[in-house]
């Protein structure tokens, strides 16, 4: 038993990244209307230390939230030790981040535990940083309980089934403020600094770097909802079959042909342009009923193509 606790502690200290203020601000400006009135749970979230707090907290008032709730998780509770504790907070001095009411909680303060999922069941909005680790169970109890949620995670989530049905069946979309790049994330001081990027600033807390990073979101949002407009060409050369399904591969998003209307196998990048009134997705490589290598990648030329959402143009 405690060689497993050790592994779970481990494990978790795995998945504590930090998000920085600026990345939760650009992320935020845009579900304002969604926010107001509202009980926002951060359920992922040590008010000491997450940004997430820190941002809501700042700017209650601004906001117009009817009552912020975060949840403090401790590893150390695995060995029986420690501390943890609900801390909620319904204005009157957005200064100080630690103003607010103080619970102490009798289990570990994980997601999943029965303290959690009854504050979760109370509250309207769920935004943070989830486990990157256990994101397909975190996303599955956000559905079950039909929460309202912005949060991050690995851009390769989109090819996990589970994850895609929901997209597929627009339940779940890709946020607006990321579509490219790395981001940067606050780790504890023993984190293995192995990332391609990674800084230690005059304080000596450490950062990471981390690649394919995305916000989900099951609220709108206009951007959403504007064309991705199209300029090339369909041609057989530029825009080749695939060997193993009736569909023409597209590389790169913005080269989606403008003048073809049948099936297409684009980068799953291809989300982050996506406008549900343009396009219909109609399935993923791997999870294509018709797909006679079900379960495996397309192929271009024998060779596995990386992994392709299926997409068709709607009619105007």
């Amino acid at each position: 038993m405690g060689n497993l606790n050790l592994h779970l502690a481990s494990k978790a200290k795995k998945d504590e990244f930090y998000t920085q203020l600026p990345d939760i601000e650009r992320e935020i400006n845009h579900y304002k209307e969604h926010l107001k009135g509202k009980v926002i749970f951060c359920n992922c979230d040590d008010p000491e230390l997450s940004n997430f707090w820190k941002y809501f907290h700042l700017n209650f008032e601004k906001l117009g939230i009817k009552k912020l709730i975060s949840t403090h998780f401790v590893y150390e509770d695995i060995f029986k030790q420690g501390e943890t504790y609900k801390l909620e907070y319904e204005g009157g001095n957005d200064n100080d981040i630690m103003v607010g009411v103080k619970t102490i909680l009798i289990e570990n303060g994980d997601f999943r535990s029965k303290e959690c999922v009854e504050i979760l069941k109370k509250s309207d909005i769920v935004i943070t940083n989830p486990p990157f680790s256990l994101f397909r169970e975190y996303v599955e109890q956000l559905v079950e309980y039909k929460r309202k949620f912005v949060i991050i995670g690995n851009v390769n989530s989109i090819t996990y089934k589970e994850i895609f049905k929901l997209i597929k069946e627009n339940k779940i979309w890709l946020g607006v403020s990321i579509h490219s790049g790395d981001r940067e994330f606050k780790v504890p001081k023993d984190y293995p600094l192995k990332a391609a990027g990674y800084r230690i600033d005059n304080e000596g807390n450490h950062y990471i770097r981390v690649k394919g990073v995305r916000w989900f979101t099951n609220l709108d949002y206009k951007e959403r909802h504007e064309n991705l407009i199209l300029y090339k060409k369909y041609n057989k050369k530029d825009y080749p079959k695939y060997d193993n399904y009736k569909a023409i591969n597209v590389d790169v998003t913005k080269e989606i042909p403008m003048d073809y209307d049948g099936v297409m196998g684009v980068p799953i990048t291809f989300l982050d342009k996506y406008n549900p009134q343009q396009f219909e997705i109609i399935g993923i490589d791997r999870y294509v009923e018709d797909n006679p290598n079900y379960g495996h990648r397309f192929k271009l030329n024998n060779k596995e193509t990386y992994a392709r959402l299926l997409i068709k143009k709607k009619e105007k």
